[in-house]
């Protein structure tokens, strides 16, 4: 006889949120010991729990996976799909709680009717899912380039170069010091240290090429 496991999967985006819900609405269809949850972003599918789902000791030809909405299982129309054939190709059933038809039992022979509902509904809601994240991205964008015109600084705020620079690097560059007791005293990270001198250096030089081209004139 064919083993058949009925498997729950529920997710939230950050450690922060609380699956309660999803949970307790699995439940009613789950035992709750065979449900599983990911606190991680529906941007990838390279989440714990999902994985061991779809691993050797997961889901089977004849068992059934009940998540309570699409977007539980990505939020990227193209990750959906992919999903999507993957149950279909190793004949797992999928149940989704806020599309009704998906829990429907068809009589014998009358399977494709379901089926052909729930692809038209799985193609909306995929396609849902993946305007609400284009939106996100949107609005983020249209965020930012209205800070910027605004004249904000987006990001870390500039590290000002130290009063002390010119000395502690001339100091360097004669070998009186090495670049990490400069970085020290100076109080920076390397890699500050080291944008600050290129940018120092650029300046002295195109410094004295000017003084240069003055004196040729």
């Amino acid at each position: 006889m064919v083993r058949k496991t009925v498997y729950g999967y529920a997710r939230v985006s950050s450690r922060e949120q609380n699956s309660d819900r999803q949970i307790a609405a699995l439940s009613q269809y789950v035992p709750e010991e065979n449900i599983l949850v990911d606190k991680a972003s529906g941007s990838s599918l390279e989440r714990e729990s999902y994985k061991a789902l779809k691993g050797a000791l997961g889901l089977r030809p004849g068992d059934t996976l009940v998540i309570t909405s699409l977007d539980r299982l990505s939020r990227n129309k193209q990750d959906i799909k992919q999903e999507l054939e993957w149950f279909k190709d190793n004949g797992i059933r999928l149940k989704i709680l806020d599309l009704p038809t998906s829990l429907i039992e068809a009589p014998e022979g009358q399977q494709w009717i379901i089926e052909m509902i729930q692809n038209v509904l799985i193609e909306v809601l995929a396609s849902i899912a993946e305007q609400e994240r284009l939106t996100i991205r949107k609005r983020q964008r249209e965020g930012i380039d209205a800070a910027k015109l605004k004249g904000k600084h987006l990001g870390r705020p500039a590290v000002p170069r130290p009063p002390d620079f010119e000395q502690i690097y001339q100091r360097w560059k004669q070998k009186e010091i090495t670049a990490k007791k400069a970085m020290i005293q100076l109080h920076l990270s390397s890699s500050t240290f080291y944008r600050f001198v290129r940018a120092y250096e650029d300046e002295h030089v195109s410094k004295a090429g000017s003084i240069l081209a003055d004196k040729l004139e």
